[in-house]
């Protein structure tokens, strides 16, 4: 299936089911979000990396204008629904200030890949908060929990939550993050130990000294 639909291009990469709030201020986008609101349909927000637009994004519906102000400006509330994929950009519009693109929408697998996997995935998302001294709600049981909603909560690069995007099977998203934390915890291990070394100097310690007249 292939279809048109106006686009916003975002520094971001935006996950299936994920809200997201955004501050809208360019006329262009300000058109484009009061259009898709009044007639109830979706935009998408195709990912920008590295200041380059991907062939990849996300398709979001406006769920709440939560305030808008004087000059137009607007807090909005949206909610990622599918992934697709960027056949054509349309630059210009007739009578429209913003771009659109001809997309399809790859196949992605809705199964919960390895329950057994995720439990993992999961443990380690909340070890590397606690190395890093993060407080996260998921507002989720955790065996209700997929890649897609610790996925920005795992350390990863933009680049490499791009890359995630990219995976059309729930049991691939989950081995990618796993093997990312497998690299990362690590790291963060050796740095917290790192650290509690250096809090012990200037602390006075009872240690034993070394003895001079052992035989040599």
């Amino acid at each position: 299936m292939t279809n048109f639909i106006p686009i916003f291009p975002l520094a971001v990469v935006v996950y299936p089911g994920e809200t997201m709030h955004l501050h809208i201020f360019e006329p262009r986008y300000k058109q484009l979000i009061k259009e898709c609101q009044e007639s109830k349909k979706p935009f998408g927000i195709p990912a920008v990396v590295n200041e380059k637009l991907q062939d990849m994004g996300t398709l979001v519906e406006v769920v709440e204008i939560v305030q808008e102000y004087q000059n137009g400006e607007m807090d909005i509330r949206t909610k990622g629904m599918k992934v697709f994929r960027i056949l054509e950009v349309i630059k210009k519009i007739p009578d429209k200030l913003y771009s659109g693109a001809i997309v399809s929408y790859p196949e992605n697998d809705d199964d919960a890949g390895n329950r057994l996997l995720m439990q993992k995935v999961v443990n380690g998302v909340k070890e590397l908060h606690r190395m890093l001294n993060i407080s996260k709600d998921f507002r989720k049981a955790e065996n209700d929990l997929t890649s897609y909603d610790v996925a920005h909560h795992a350390g990863l690069s933009l680049e490499e939550e791009y890359e995630v995007l990219q995976l059309m099977r729930e049991l691939q998203r989950q081995e990618y993050i796993r093997r990312h934390l497998e690299k990362v915890l690590p790291m963060l291990m050796e740095m917290e130990q790192l650290k509690d070394k250096v809090k012990l100097n200037g602390h006075f310690r009872n240690l034993s000294a070394f003895d001079l007249d052992i035989d040599v």
